[in-house]
Protein backbone atom coordinates (compact mmCIF):
# COMPACT_ATOMS: atom_id res chain seq x y z
CA UNK A 1 0.00 0.00 0.00
CA UNK A 2 2.70 2.39 1.19
CA UNK A 3 4.51 2.01 -2.93
CA UNK A 4 1.07 2.47 -4.30
CA UNK A 5 0.39 5.75 -2.48
CA UNK A 6 3.65 6.80 -3.08
CA UNK A 7 3.81 6.22 -6.93
CA UNK A 8 0.48 8.06 -7.38
CA UNK A 9 2.02 11.58 -6.31
CA UNK A 10 3.20 12.55 -9.51
CA UNK A 11 0.01 11.39 -11.67
CA UNK A 12 -2.65 12.52 -9.22
CA UNK A 13 -0.76 16.34 -8.99
CA UNK A 14 -3.17 17.59 -11.88
CA UNK A 15 -6.30 15.83 -11.08
CA UNK A 16 -5.58 17.49 -6.66
CA UNK A 17 -5.32 20.81 -8.57
CA UNK A 18 -8.65 19.95 -10.38
CA UNK A 19 -10.42 18.73 -7.86
CA UNK A 20 -14.21 19.21 -6.23
CA UNK A 21 -14.65 23.02 -5.19
CA UNK A 22 -15.44 23.16 -1.29
CA UNK A 23 -18.85 22.19 -0.35
CA UNK A 24 -21.13 25.09 0.35
CA UNK A 25 -24.24 25.67 2.53
CA UNK A 26 -22.51 24.64 5.69
CA UNK A 27 -22.88 20.43 4.41
CA UNK A 28 -19.73 18.65 5.64
CA UNK A 29 -17.25 17.25 3.60
CA UNK A 30 -16.80 14.13 3.66
CA UNK A 31 -13.33 11.47 3.13
CA UNK A 32 -14.00 10.51 -0.22
CA UNK A 33 -14.01 14.39 -1.61
CA UNK A 34 -10.44 14.67 0.37
CA UNK A 35 -9.44 11.40 -1.60
CA UNK A 36 -11.01 13.30 -4.86
CA UNK A 37 -9.51 16.81 -4.24
CA UNK A 38 -5.82 14.38 -3.41
CA UNK A 39 -6.30 12.33 -6.53
CA UNK A 40 -5.12 9.29 -3.85
CA UNK A 41 -8.01 6.61 -2.60
CA UNK A 42 -9.92 6.89 0.32
CA UNK A 43 -7.64 4.22 1.55
CA UNK A 44 -4.67 6.23 1.57
CA UNK A 45 -5.96 9.53 2.43
CA UNK A 46 -7.40 7.35 6.06
CA UNK A 47 -3.74 6.20 6.58
CA UNK A 48 -2.61 9.91 6.58
CA UNK A 49 -5.51 11.56 8.40
CA UNK A 50 -4.95 9.07 10.68
CA UNK A 51 -1.10 9.33 11.26
CA UNK A 52 -0.33 5.75 10.43
CA UNK A 53 2.79 4.67 9.01
CA UNK A 54 3.44 4.39 5.22
CA UNK A 55 2.49 7.53 2.90
CA UNK A 56 5.49 9.47 1.82
CA UNK A 57 6.12 12.92 3.36
CA UNK A 58 4.87 14.76 -0.28
CA UNK A 59 1.44 12.53 -0.12
CA UNK A 60 0.56 13.30 3.46
CA UNK A 61 1.19 17.03 2.72
CA UNK A 62 -1.19 16.63 -0.62
CA UNK A 63 -3.80 15.28 1.85
CA UNK A 64 -3.12 17.70 4.52
CA UNK A 65 -3.59 20.57 2.20
CA UNK A 66 -6.93 19.49 0.50
CA UNK A 67 -7.75 18.57 3.47
CA UNK A 68 -7.41 22.50 4.82
CA UNK A 69 -9.20 23.56 1.50
CA UNK A 70 -12.00 21.23 1.75
CA UNK A 71 -12.38 22.11 5.86
CA UNK A 72 -12.38 18.73 6.55
CA UNK A 73 -12.61 17.29 10.07
CA UNK A 74 -12.69 13.75 10.79
CA UNK A 75 -15.89 12.13 12.64
CA UNK A 76 -13.63 11.01 15.38
CA UNK A 77 -16.97 9.75 17.01
CA UNK A 78 -17.76 7.75 14.40
CA UNK A 79 -14.49 5.93 13.47
CA UNK A 80 -14.30 4.92 17.29
CA UNK A 81 -17.60 3.49 17.01
CA UNK A 82 -17.05 1.30 14.27
CA UNK A 83 -14.09 0.11 16.16
CA UNK A 84 -16.36 -0.41 19.49
CA UNK A 85 -13.38 1.44 20.93
CA UNK A 86 -13.18 4.95 22.46
CA UNK A 87 -10.28 5.44 23.70
CA UNK A 88 -10.99 8.15 26.00
CA UNK A 89 -9.86 8.05 29.39
CA UNK A 90 -12.50 9.48 32.02
CA UNK A 91 -10.89 11.76 34.56
CA UNK A 92 -12.46 13.13 37.65
CA UNK A 93 -10.96 16.68 38.97
CA UNK A 94 -11.49 19.44 40.85
CA UNK A 95 -10.95 22.55 39.13
CA UNK A 96 -10.87 24.66 42.26
CA UNK A 97 -7.65 22.84 43.06
CA UNK A 98 -4.61 24.24 41.50
CA UNK A 99 -3.00 21.05 41.95
CA UNK A 100 -5.58 19.16 40.20
CA UNK A 101 -5.37 21.46 37.17
CA UNK A 102 -1.80 20.75 36.52
CA UNK A 103 -2.29 17.01 36.83
CA UNK A 104 -4.79 17.29 33.90
CA UNK A 105 -2.56 18.77 31.81
CA UNK A 106 0.07 16.51 32.41
CA UNK A 107 -2.82 13.62 32.13
CA UNK A 108 -3.31 14.73 28.51
CA UNK A 109 0.73 15.12 27.69
CA UNK A 110 0.81 11.51 28.65
CA UNK A 111 -2.53 10.13 26.74
CA UNK A 112 -2.19 11.76 23.74
CA UNK A 113 1.19 10.33 23.27
CA UNK A 114 -0.38 6.98 23.39
CA UNK A 115 -3.04 7.71 21.28
CA UNK A 116 -5.86 8.48 23.95
CA UNK A 117 -7.88 11.93 24.92
CA UNK A 118 -9.56 12.68 28.10
CA UNK A 119 -13.11 13.44 29.07
CA UNK A 120 -13.29 15.53 32.09
CA UNK A 121 -16.04 15.60 34.87
CA UNK A 122 -15.91 18.43 37.95
CA UNK A 123 -16.80 18.29 41.34
CA UNK A 124 -17.86 21.81 42.80
CA UNK A 125 -19.98 22.96 45.60
CA UNK A 126 -23.20 21.51 44.06
CA UNK A 127 -21.86 18.90 42.15
CA UNK A 128 -20.67 15.62 44.22
CA UNK A 129 -18.14 13.10 42.93
CA UNK A 130 -20.61 10.45 42.14
CA UNK A 131 -22.34 12.49 39.53
CA UNK A 132 -18.95 13.71 37.94
CA UNK A 133 -18.30 10.09 37.75
CA UNK A 134 -22.09 8.90 36.23
CA UNK A 135 -21.30 11.41 33.22
CA UNK A 136 -17.73 10.12 32.53
CA UNK A 137 -19.49 6.51 32.44
CA UNK A 138 -22.00 8.51 29.76
CA UNK A 139 -19.37 9.53 27.81
CA UNK A 140 -18.23 5.34 26.87
CA UNK A 141 -14.90 6.14 28.77
CA UNK A 142 -13.30 2.88 29.03
CA UNK A 143 -11.70 3.42 32.07
CA UNK A 144 -11.15 6.01 34.73
CA UNK A 145 -8.64 8.36 36.63
CA UNK A 146 -9.82 9.74 39.95
CA UNK A 147 -7.81 12.61 41.38
CA UNK A 148 -8.26 13.19 44.93
CA UNK A 149 -11.61 11.13 44.82
CA UNK A 150 -12.81 10.97 48.49
CA UNK A 151 -15.25 8.24 47.99
CA UNK A 152 -15.42 5.53 50.53
CA UNK A 153 -13.18 2.42 49.43
CA UNK A 154 -16.25 -0.06 49.14
CA UNK A 155 -17.88 2.45 46.70
CA UNK A 156 -14.79 2.81 44.69
CA UNK A 157 -14.42 -0.82 44.85
CA UNK A 158 -17.99 -1.64 43.38
CA UNK A 159 -16.51 1.45 40.53
CA UNK A 160 -13.51 -0.91 39.99
CA UNK A 161 -15.89 -4.04 38.89
CA UNK A 162 -17.66 -2.01 35.80
CA UNK A 163 -14.38 -0.56 34.20
CA UNK A 164 -10.04 -0.26 34.77
CA UNK A 165 -9.90 2.60 38.04
CA UNK A 166 -7.19 4.29 38.41
CA UNK A 167 -7.07 6.45 41.92
CA UNK A 168 -4.64 9.18 42.28
CA UNK A 169 -3.56 10.66 45.59
CA UNK A 170 -4.94 8.49 48.22
CA UNK A 171 -4.71 4.66 49.56
CA UNK A 172 -7.49 2.30 48.78
CA UNK A 173 -7.54 -0.90 50.32
CA UNK A 174 -8.96 -4.12 49.45
CA UNK A 175 -9.78 -2.96 45.75
CA UNK A 176 -9.07 -4.69 43.01
CA UNK A 177 -8.28 -0.78 41.01
CA UNK A 178 -5.11 0.72 40.93
CA UNK A 179 -3.86 3.57 43.14
CA UNK A 180 -0.91 6.25 41.94
CA UNK A 181 0.10 8.16 44.90
CA UNK A 182 2.74 9.82 46.64
CA UNK A 183 4.05 9.13 50.14
CA UNK A 184 2.34 11.36 52.22
CA UNK A 185 2.87 11.36 55.45
CA UNK A 186 6.94 11.11 54.28
CA UNK A 187 6.34 14.60 52.29
CA UNK A 188 4.86 15.90 55.78
CA UNK A 189 7.34 14.57 58.09
CA UNK A 190 10.39 16.18 55.64
CA UNK A 191 8.44 19.89 56.56
CA UNK A 192 8.70 19.13 60.11
CA UNK A 193 12.50 18.07 59.74
CA UNK A 194 13.29 21.14 57.63
CA UNK A 195 11.62 23.08 60.57
CA UNK A 196 13.22 21.75 63.52
CA UNK A 197 16.84 21.85 61.49
CA UNK A 198 15.79 26.09 61.49
CA UNK A 199 15.40 26.07 65.39
CA UNK A 200 11.72 25.74 65.22
CA UNK A 201 9.89 23.91 68.09
CA UNK A 202 6.35 25.48 67.94
CA UNK A 203 5.26 23.88 64.58
CA UNK A 204 1.37 23.93 64.34
CA UNK A 205 -0.73 21.62 61.54
CA UNK A 206 -3.51 22.91 59.53
CA UNK A 207 -5.37 20.21 59.48
CA UNK A 208 -6.83 18.74 55.80
CA UNK A 209 -10.27 18.02 57.44
CA UNK A 210 -11.64 14.48 56.01
CA UNK A 211 -10.29 11.57 53.95
CA UNK A 212 -7.52 9.34 53.35
CA UNK A 213 -5.62 12.12 52.24
CA UNK A 214 -5.67 14.48 55.41
CA UNK A 215 -5.43 11.65 57.51
CA UNK A 216 -2.31 10.36 56.14
CA UNK A 217 -0.73 14.12 56.13
CA UNK A 218 -1.99 14.46 59.69
CA UNK A 219 -0.67 10.86 60.80
CA UNK A 220 2.92 12.31 59.06
CA UNK A 221 3.03 15.25 61.33
CA UNK A 222 2.38 14.00 64.71
CA UNK A 223 4.91 11.38 63.78
CA UNK A 224 7.67 13.62 62.75
CA UNK A 225 7.05 15.94 66.03
CA UNK A 226 7.75 13.12 67.96
CA UNK A 227 10.94 11.86 66.49
CA UNK A 228 12.24 15.20 66.98
CA UNK A 229 10.97 15.17 70.62
CA UNK A 230 8.45 17.84 69.84
CA UNK A 231 5.39 16.11 71.69
CA UNK A 232 4.73 18.99 73.88
CA UNK A 233 4.41 21.24 71.03
CA UNK A 234 1.84 19.23 68.86
CA UNK A 235 -0.88 21.73 67.93
CA UNK A 236 -3.28 20.14 65.40
CA UNK A 237 -5.57 23.15 64.21
CA UNK A 238 -9.09 22.18 62.09
CA UNK A 239 -9.27 23.10 58.33
CA UNK A 240 -9.66 22.10 54.93
CA UNK A 241 -7.88 22.34 51.77
CA UNK A 242 -9.47 25.84 50.98
CA UNK A 243 -8.10 29.20 51.37
CA UNK A 244 -10.34 29.76 53.72
CA UNK A 245 -9.44 27.65 56.39
CA UNK A 246 -6.25 28.47 56.38
CA UNK A 247 -7.25 31.86 56.88
CA UNK A 248 -9.38 30.73 59.75
CA UNK A 249 -6.73 28.65 61.32
CA UNK A 250 -4.20 31.47 61.24
CA UNK A 251 -6.96 33.61 62.98
CA UNK A 252 -7.12 31.51 65.39
CA UNK A 253 -3.31 30.81 66.18
CA UNK A 254 -3.24 34.46 66.51
CA UNK A 255 -5.98 35.21 68.83
CA UNK A 256 -4.14 32.09 71.20
CA UNK A 257 -1.48 34.67 72.47
CA UNK A 258 1.24 32.23 71.94
CA UNK A 259 1.27 31.95 67.87
CA UNK A 260 3.85 29.36 66.77
CA UNK A 261 7.16 30.05 64.97
CA UNK A 262 6.36 27.89 62.73
CA UNK A 263 2.81 26.67 60.46
CA UNK A 264 2.15 23.02 58.40
CA UNK A 265 -0.54 23.72 56.29
CA UNK A 266 -2.56 20.54 54.93
CA UNK A 267 -2.02 22.05 51.48
CA UNK A 268 -0.77 25.29 49.13
CA UNK A 269 -4.26 26.76 49.04
CA UNK A 270 -4.70 26.27 52.99
CA UNK A 271 -0.73 28.23 53.25
CA UNK A 272 -1.86 30.92 51.02
CA UNK A 273 -4.78 31.25 53.54
CA UNK A 274 -2.28 31.66 56.50
CA UNK A 275 0.10 33.70 54.37
CA UNK A 276 -2.84 36.27 53.64
CA UNK A 277 -4.05 36.68 57.83
CA UNK A 278 -0.34 37.01 58.71
CA UNK A 279 0.73 39.47 56.19
CA UNK A 280 -2.73 41.71 57.68
CA UNK A 281 -2.11 41.08 60.69
CA UNK A 282 1.24 42.71 60.02
CA UNK A 283 3.25 39.09 61.00
CA UNK A 284 6.50 39.24 59.28
CA UNK A 285 7.29 35.72 57.34
CA UNK A 286 9.05 34.31 57.56
CA UNK A 287 11.05 36.15 60.52
CA UNK A 288 8.36 36.02 62.96
CA UNK A 289 6.22 32.65 61.97
CA UNK A 290 7.33 30.04 58.86
CA UNK A 291 4.89 28.67 56.34
CA UNK A 292 4.91 25.82 54.69
CA UNK A 293 2.78 23.82 51.97
CA UNK A 294 2.16 20.72 50.26
CA UNK A 295 1.70 19.92 46.75
CA UNK A 296 4.21 22.74 45.16
CA UNK A 297 1.26 23.48 42.78
CA UNK A 298 1.69 26.76 40.42
CA UNK A 299 0.08 28.64 43.37
CA UNK A 300 3.22 27.65 45.48
CA UNK A 301 5.74 28.92 42.72
CA UNK A 302 4.17 32.60 42.12
CA UNK A 303 6.53 35.47 42.70
CA UNK A 304 4.22 37.09 45.77
CA UNK A 305 4.07 33.85 47.52
CA UNK A 306 7.33 32.07 46.97
CA UNK A 307 5.77 29.25 49.31
CA UNK A 308 8.37 26.25 50.75
CA UNK A 309 6.35 23.31 49.45
CA UNK A 310 6.33 19.83 49.21
CA UNK A 311 6.09 18.79 45.28
CA UNK A 312 4.36 15.32 44.51
CA UNK A 313 5.58 15.77 41.06
CA UNK A 314 2.35 16.17 38.47
CA UNK A 315 4.36 14.45 35.84
CA UNK A 316 4.73 11.41 37.02
CA UNK A 317 2.09 10.77 38.83
CA UNK A 318 0.18 11.28 35.64
CA UNK A 319 2.09 9.05 33.69
CA UNK A 320 1.97 6.42 35.85
CA UNK A 321 -1.82 6.62 35.86
CA UNK A 322 -2.14 6.91 32.27
CA UNK A 323 -0.01 3.97 31.98
CA UNK A 324 -2.14 1.83 34.36
CA UNK A 325 -5.57 2.26 32.70
CA UNK A 326 -3.52 1.78 29.27
CA UNK A 327 -1.73 -1.25 30.86
CA UNK A 328 -5.56 -2.63 31.39
CA UNK A 329 -7.21 -1.86 28.90
CA UNK A 330 -5.14 -3.01 25.57
CA UNK A 331 -2.71 -5.44 27.48
CA UNK A 332 -4.96 -7.02 29.87
CA UNK A 333 -3.36 -6.61 32.89
CA UNK A 334 -5.63 -7.96 35.96
CA UNK A 335 -3.81 -7.83 38.99
CA UNK A 336 -4.14 -4.37 41.36
CA UNK A 337 -1.07 -2.07 41.13
CA UNK A 338 -0.54 0.70 44.07
CA UNK A 339 2.69 3.34 42.86
CA UNK A 340 3.90 5.00 45.72
CA UNK A 341 6.35 8.15 44.69
CA UNK A 342 8.55 9.84 46.61
CA UNK A 343 7.92 13.43 47.85
CA UNK A 344 10.11 16.23 47.73
CA UNK A 345 10.47 19.43 49.89
CA UNK A 346 10.87 22.52 47.66
CA UNK A 347 12.46 25.05 49.90
CA UNK A 348 11.34 28.86 49.25
CA UNK A 349 11.18 32.16 50.47
CA UNK A 350 8.52 31.37 53.40
CA UNK A 351 11.06 29.63 56.22
CA UNK A 352 13.93 30.82 57.87
CA UNK A 353 15.86 30.17 61.02
CA UNK A 354 13.94 30.92 64.01
CA UNK A 355 15.72 34.04 65.96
Amino acid sequence: MAERVDGSDTAGAGRAAAGPPRPAGGTRPRLEEVAARAGLSTASVSLVLRGAPGPSERTRKRVLQAAADLGYRPDRNASLLARRRSRLLGVLVDMRSAFHAELVEDLYVSAEAIGYDLVLSTVTRTRDEAKAVETLLDFRCEALILLGAEAPAARLAALGQRLPVVVVGRRVGGADLDVVRTADEDGVAQTVGHLAGLGHRSIAFVDGGKGVIAADRRRGYRGAMRRHHLDEHIRIVPGDHTEESGERAARRLLADGGPPTAVVASNDRCAVGVLATLSRAGVDVPGAVSVVGYDDSALSRLACFDLTTVSQNAADQARHAVTAAVERLDEGRTEPREIVLAPRLVVRGTTAATG
